[in-house]
C-alpha cells in the first residue's frame, strides 16, 4: 500500500471495532484482520493513544 489507505481499506482492516478504542486494540484488531505491515506501521506512528471514530483513524493515518 504505497499510498495512503482510503477510509474504505482502512475499515476493511478495522471492521468491528467499538469507538472510543485504543491504539493497541485498534493494532490488534487490524493485524487479526490481515492489515498490511505498512498500515499496521503508520498506526503505530500516528501519535493518537486513543481514538474516537473511524474518522480519526483515517485521519491520523494520512497524517492530516
Amino acid at each position: 500500500m504505497a499510498d495512503n489507505p482510503t477510509p474504505i481499506e482502512l475499515q476493511k482492516y478495522l471492521g468491528g471495532v467499538d469507538y472510543p478504542v485504543s491504539k493497541q486494540d485498534l493494532l490488534d484488531n487490524a493485524r487479526a484482520n490481515g492489515a498490511p505491515d505498512d498500515l499496521v506501521s503508520a498506526l503505530e506512528s500516528s501519535g493518537e493513544d486513543e481514538f474516537d471514530s473511524p474518522t480519526a483513524v483515517s485521519r491520523a493515518v494520512s497524517g492530516g
